[in-house]
């Protein structure tokens, strides 16, 4: 019965809603795009206040009568185009960056514009079937607002709300460069279960490579293997992106809040060492399986030898007595060079002896020697 593989294909490249060719600056949605959701987080040391504004205007008038608040807002979605249009027009958001929003395949990186930075990173979770799945994040950071923007419901933010609702820690006291930093360190920490479940499969992994390779083992190897290399190309990127955060003079980001982000990016080395010695250990894992399936191999052709090396002997003699030469021709002459054997009354049984011998012989040699022991 033939038996089937699953599939495994990973997709590392998205698809570009860009035709080729099209104007700098388009915004082409896709047919399917869902359309968004916005949750507004708009908050001080003392108060925290949710909304749930349907229209742009709406989160400009929430603005503009809390302008003593810091204004978180989260849309999950694209499928509005009239509404990304205005979200650039209220928002001085050019054209350029939208567009890199909405074909969301874009490297991690900062650029910085007159009243706003522009940051892309990059998100890891899991799918239903286990395979890792990449999606992008962009965030805006203004003077007293961060703006952050998904192609989809995929949330890893739910860290950064409880704070936010607890008053715990730094957030509720600091601006919107401390929020930006809260958003950018919870996306790097989620790294770190994502490596932990691939380190586990790892380790599954190499004890069944150790008790039984089957052609599945190769494929999972291979699911690894892709999963760390789409995995280190974006923490070399996020890597870099932290680090012009460091660097960068711009007035939205404190002083105070670098010494929090220093620690992001030494999170962002830590996982870069971690997926350097996960890759090592996968291309060991590769090693190991060629060389179970090798010496597999090995073994059947020893017991397919040591079966071959047994009945050419035998294979020899029973042809030799199957030419079926007399020992007496019609005429009653004796023929003693014919196989006298033929008239012997145990002829039969001394065959099936001396076959018998041979064949104890041979095993009690290979015996000696090792060639039976299993290795």
């Amino acid at each position: 019965m033939k038996t089937s593989l699953p599939s495994f294909k990973i997709k590392i490249r998205k698809k570009k809603n860009t035709p080729p060719g099209a104007s700098p600056g388009s915004l082409n949605i896709s047919a399917d795009a869902e359309k968004p959701k916005i949750s507004m987080h708009s908050y001080n040391a003392d108060q925290l206040e949710l909304n749930m504004p349907v229209t742009v205007k709406e989160i400009i008038d929430l603005m503009k009568t809390k302008t003593d608040r810091v204004h978180w807002i989260d849309i999950k979605g694209f499928g509005d185009k009239e509404m990304i249009d205005q979200i650039c027009l209220s928002f001085n958001i050019h054209r350029l960056e939208m567009e890199d929003v909405l074909n969301s395949y874009q490297r991690p990186k900062l650029e910085e514009h007159g009243d706003h930075l522009f940051i892309v990173s990059r998100m890891f979770s899991h799918t239903a079937d286990l395979l890792l799945r990449n999606e992008q994040l962009s965030l805006f950071l203004g003077s007293n607002y961060v703006i952050t923007m998904q192609e989809n419901g995929q949330d890893l933010m739910d860290p950064v709300r409880n704070r936010m609702k607890l008053g715990k820690g730094y957030i509720r006291h600091q601006g919107a460069d401390y929020l930006a930093y809260a958003i950018l360190d919870a996306i790097v920490d989620n790294y770190f279960p994502i490596l932990e479940s691939l380190g586990e499969k790892l380790d599954e992994l190499e004890d069944e490579l150790f008790i039984k390779p089957t052609r599945a083992s190769l494929q999972k190897i291979q699911i690894i293997k892709r999963e760390l290399i789409l995995f280190r190309r974006t923490t070399f990127a996020e890597r870099d992106k932290i680090n012009d955060v460091l660097r960068t003079n711009t007035t939205f980001i404190k002083d105070a809040t670098k010494v929090f982000i220093r620690d992001t990016y030494d999170h962002t080395i830590q996982v870069m060492d971690f997926v350097e010695s996960y890759k090592e250990i996968t291309a060991s894992l590769m090693d190991i399986y060629l060389s179970s399936v090798s010496n597999r191999m090995n073994q059947i052709m020893k017991v397919l030898a040591v079966i071959s090396t047994i009945f050419i002997p035998l294979t020899f003699i029973v042809g030799v007595y199957g030419m079926n030469f007399v020992y007496e021709d019609s005429a009653g002459n004796k023929m003693p060079l014919n196989m006298p054997e033929l008239n012997s009354p145990y002829g039969y049984v001394g065959v099936w002896v001396v076959m018998v011998l041979i064949v104890t012989l041979q095993l009690w040699i290979f015996y000696k020697r090792g060639w039976l022991e299993k290795t």
